[in-house]
């Protein structure tokens, strides 16, 4: 499923259980086709043709990596070619993925075995997990006739809506057999950032209002619950966690998205002139991609920590090792990404292009052999940890290579992304809807 890049071997396990169904492939099938690499393509094309089948995988796999990397792959792959083979894939795989779903709630399980179709049971489920699912379950029942996918992910949508959200939070647990939420905890990071998200997408590729109003409210909270701060030294806006009531000043570098999101939400709010939050999310998320780009030019290597904190001592820094680690995230240079396409300002492109090069001098483990997470972006020689997450090749390569193309390439005014970074055609603005 994925490369080790230092010793030139593959490796299966993780969110896919003990299967080997060719993640990285499948992952970057649509990164190939938009970069014009079009042998690389093909390869992959026919390697799942060929040889991609999900009925005999023996192993419990994330309902939520599987939906967004492998049905969010092959459904942006049909909608950039018409291949109606990913279709058919996407179909395949979304229907081993139902029997997680066979709840009380209607909200999923988060893990389940595709060949035998038992749920994994123990535990909660997570917000973002859970909360991922409507743009490509929607868009699967549209091309490929079955109704299913719809009906489940609009049934989720109303257990959100209708769950009881202290002080207009969600919160990043609930419990599947419930419906209820069941750990005071928030975050736009880590547990919940891509079911916010998923709230404006909806609105942005089908003109849902009631996903729009649910991701205003829901941006309302975070802003009157104070969980979006200024820092007292550098004055850098940044989006706290917040834990059995009590603020956290750290941010996961999975919350950097949020600065093109905010950003986006702005561009896209449909309230009059003069009403809404237009101008304060606009300010909120290129402030908060600001900050997030601190947090890569505060290190020895120029790329940004997994975690960072505010307090007396430390400002947009890691602390602990596991802070200092990363993992080939993108969220950062997506938000360059968004933000350059929204406001066409050079600075986004220039940023981007720092942190390319940084990944490019320490990421890279040797000529043709691929790329590394990092043990300490603190350090001079940072140590690789011989993991090549799929993602790499879906959303950081991607995000850098749209940044630097024609504006036009994958246009935002017909695209949305899921949170794979997997476009997905806007209904009624993109005819290759």
């Amino acid at each position: 499923n994925q490369l080790k890049p230092v010793s030139q071997r593959g490796e299966a396990g993780g969110i896919y259980g003990d299967s080997k169904i060719g993640a990285t492939i499948v992952d970057a099938l649509d990164t190939l086709f938009i970069a014009g690499l079009n042998d690389e393509y093909k390869k992959g094309r026919d390697w799942v043709a060929a040889n991609l089948t999900f009925t005999n995988v023996d192993a419990s796999v994330s309902v939520f990596e599987t939906n967004i990397r492998f049905v969010g792959g092959f459904l942006t792959a049909y909608a950039l070619t018409g291949d109606q083979l990913y279709v058919t894939k996407a179909h395949e795989v979304a229907t081993l993925l139902l029997p997680a779903f066979d709840t009380p709630s209607g909200i999923p399980y988060g893990y389940v075995n595709l060949k035998t179709g038992v749920p994994n049971k123990n535990g909660q489920s997570v917000l973002a997990e859970f909360g991922t699912l409507h743009l490509e379950f929607l868009y699967l029942s549209e091309v490929s006739g079955d109704p299913i996918f719809r009906e489940k992910a609009l049934k989720i949508r109303q257990v959100l809506k209708n769950a009881t959200k202290p002080n207009g939070l969600y919160w990043n647990f609930m419990n599947p057999e419930t419906g209820r939420f069941t750990t005071d905890s928030v975050s736009i990071g880590a547990y919940g950032d891509s079911f916010y998200e998923y709230l404006l997408k909806a609105w942005i590729q089908l003109g849902d209002r009631e996903a729009r109003d649910l991701y205003d409210e829901a941006m309302d909270g975070f802003v009157n619950n104070d969980l979006v701060r200024v820092s007292r030294q550098s004055h850098l806006l940044y989006i706290a966690e917040e834990n059995g009531g009590a603020v956290q000043d750290r941010v996961g570098h999975l919350a950097c998205f949020a600065g093109g999101m905010f950003a986006l939400g702005a561009f896209t709010d449909p309230s009059p002139a003069g009403a809404g939050n237009r101008d304060r999310d606009f300010e909120i998320g290129q402030n908060f991609t600001n900050t997030c780009h601190e947090s890569y030019i505060r290190t020895a290597t120029q790329i940004g920590p997994e975690v960072f904190h505010f307090n007396n001592e430390t400002e947009a820094k890691g602390i602990s090792a596991g802070d200092k680690r990363y993992i080939l995230r993108p969220e950062v240079i997506e938000s360059y990404f968004v933000l350059y396409r929204l406001t066409r300002d050079p600075k986004y492109r220039d940023w981007g292009w720092s942190a390319a090069q940084a990944i490019q001098k320490y990421s890279q483990a040797g000529p043709g052999r691929g790329f590394s997470g990092l043990n300490n972006v603190d350090s001079a020689n940072p140590g690789q940890d011989d993991s090549q997450q799929t993602f790499f090749l879906a959303e950081t390569l991607k995000y850098l290579y749209l940044l630097f193309s024609n504006p036009g390439l994958i246009s935002l005014d017909q695209w949305v992304f899921n949170t794979e970074c997997h476009p997905l055609p806007i209904k009624g603005l993109n005819p290759l809807y």
